[in-house]
């Protein structure tokens, strides 16, 4: 079990930008997951990305806004968030997987973090 620690929430203005991080000890070796989850809502993938940073994917609805990466050398992963609109508002959670699996999906993901607010208001 990764001790996974996210940063980089906040408050920001329609049409702006944010940037997650996903720290932990270790993180290198995993397949790492942002996720968000809204209140009443089930939990969704945002972004995946594998250990070495050749495969990732998106939710369509932040395709094209939202870049994930990796910097193994840190234990870092990151979500840099553009083009921020109200609807992206919610908590978001970093999360480490063992192994690629192609899907962005919460029950491949054994580790967790404790999440990080983004909102996004005018």
């Amino acid at each position: 079990q990764l001790q996974l620690v996210e940063s980089g929430g906040g408050m920001v203005q329609p049409g702006g930008s944010l940037r997650l991080s996903c720290a932990a000890s270790g993180l290198n070796y995993y397949t790492i997951g942002w996720f968000r989850q809204a209140p009443g809502k089930e939990r969704e993938g945002v972004s995946c990305i594998s250990s070495s940073g050749d495969e990732t994917n998106y939710a369509d609805s932040v395709q094209g806004r939202f870049t994930i990466s990796r910097d193994n050398a840190k234990n870092t992963v990151y979500l840099q968030m553009n083009s921020l609109k109200p609807e992206d508002t919610t908590t978001y959670y970093c999360a480490a997987a063992p192994y690629w699996s192609g899907y962005c999906r919460p029950g491949f993901f054994t580790s967790w973090g404790q999440g990080t607010q983004v909102t996004v208001s005018s």
